[in-house]
C-alpha cells in the first residue's frame, strides 16, 4: 500500500493553501478576533471551491473524491486557524440543502455525552444533533430549528469559536445518517484540522528562532531551543502518519489513535511554541496563543483524550 500523495492530491493541497492565504490572511485572522462573526461571502466561496461538496459524488454536483483528500484540506484549514463549523458542514453537505454550496451553515451537536455545546449558534441555519453513537453505541440524527433550540451562554477558550450549551431542543425529523460513522469521521476530520496547527506551530517556532538573536547570535543555535524544535518536528510527523493512515483504513482504532496523537501534537507543539517565541509568546499580539486555544477547543470535540486511551487499552488487552 502506497501512502505517499499523488500529483493530484499534492495540487488539491496547495491549492487549498492558496485559497485560504488569500481570503484568510493574518489580516482577516485578527480581525475574526475581535469580531468572530463568520463571513457569509468567504464561506460561498469556499463552497464554490468544492470544500463542502469535497465527498460528493459528481451526479450530485459534488468533486467525487474521498476521505484522504479531504483530510488535507482540513489540515490546511487547521494550519490557517480558519474558522467556523466546517466539519458539520463538510459532513451535512449531502443531507441539508445549500450546505455544500456554502449558501447554508449547518451546525452539528454531538449529543453523545454532556455538555451539548454548539459551535457559533448565530450563525447558523440548521442544527443536526447526533443523538448517542458513540464506540459501540447506536443512535440517530434529527434536524431542529435553530430557533427553536434552548441555549445558555458558553465561554469559549477560543476567541474565534463562539460557544453555547445546549439545553433543550425539539427533535425534529429524523435523518437517515449513520451515527457511528458519522462521529468517527468528525473525528478524523478535527485531528486534520489539530495537524495543520501542529505543523504551522513547528514552522512558527524555526521561524523566529532563525531571526530572534541572543548574544550576538540566532536562538535557534542554543541546544536547548533546538531539541524542542526537534521534539515538534517529530510529535507532528507521527501525528501525519496517524492521522493520513486512518483515513485510508477507516478503522475505529486507527481513527482513535490518530485522533489522540494529533490532540497531543497540538496542544503541546502550541505550547512549545510559546517557549521558544519566550516572553512575546505570551502577548496578544502573537498568533501562538490562538493556536493553542484552538488546541485546547479541539481536544475536547469527538472524542477526548481519556475515551480514546480507554478505548485502545481495551482493544490491546482483547
Amino acid at each position: 500500500m502506497d501512502f505517499q500523495l499523488t500529483d493530484d492530491q499534492r495540487v488539491l493541497r496547495a491549492a487549498t493553501r492558496e485559497l485560504l492565504a488569500g481570503r484568510f490572511d493574518r489580516d482577516r485572522l485578527r480581525a475574526s478576533v475581535d469580531d468572530p462573526a463568520l463571513d457569509r461571502a468567504l464561506w460561498q466561496e469556499l463552497g464554490a471551491a468544492g470544500f463542502f461538496a469535497l465527498r460528493l459524488p459528481e451526479e450530485a454536483g459534488g468533486v467525487g473524491l474521498g476521505l484522504p483528500e479531504a483530510v488535507l484540506v482540513f489540515e490546511e484549514a487547521g494550519r490557517a486557524l480558519l474558522p467556523g463549523p466546517l466539519v458539520a458542514c463538510q459532513l451535512l453537505a449531502g443531507v441539508v440543502d445549500g450546505v455544500a454550496t456554502g449558501e447554508k451553515i449547518a451546525g452539528l451537536c454531538d449529543g453523545a455525552g454532556e455538555p451539548w455545546l454548539w459551535e457559533h449558534p448565530a450563525e447558523c441555519d440548521e442544527l443536526i444533533v447526533a443523538d448517542g453513537g458513540g464506540q459501540g453505541r447506536t443512535g440517530g440524527a434529527y434536524r431542529s430549528a435553530p430557533d427553536q433550540v434552548t441555549c445558555a451562554p458558553m465561554a469559549s477558550v477560543d476567541p474565534l469559536t463562539p460557544l453555547a450549551r445546549v439545553t433543550d431542543l425539539p427533535r425534529g425529523e429524523p435523518l437517515p445518517l449513520d451515527v457511528p460513522r458519522l462521529r468517527r469521521e468528525a473525528a478524523l476530520l478535527t485531528a486534520a484540522q489539530q495537524l495543520g496547527s501542529a505543523a504551522r506551530t513547528v514552522e512558527m517556532a524555526v521561524g523566529h528562532a532563525r531571526e530572534r538573536e541572543q548574544f550576538g547570535v540566532p536562538v535557534g543555535s542554543f541546544q536547548a531551543v533546538k531539541h524542542l524544535c526537534a521534539q515538534m518536528l517529530v510529535r507532528a510527523e507521527i501525528a501525519r502518519s496517524a492521522v493520513y493512515a486512518a483515513a485510508v483504513t477507516e478503522s475505529v482504532l486507527d481513527v482513535t489513535g490518530a485522533k489522540l496523537l494529533a490532540d497531543e501534537a497540538a496542544v503541546r507543539n502550541a505550547r512549545d511554541c510559546l517557549q521558544v517565541h519566550g516572553g512575546m509568546g505570551f502577548t496578544w499580539e502573537a498568533d501562538v496563543h490562538l493556536h493553542l486555544k484552538r488546541a485546547w477547543l479541539r481536544a475536547e470535540c469527538w472524542g477526548v483524550a481519556s475515551e480514546a486511551e480507554e478505548l485502545l487499552a481495551a482493544a490491546l488487552v482483547d
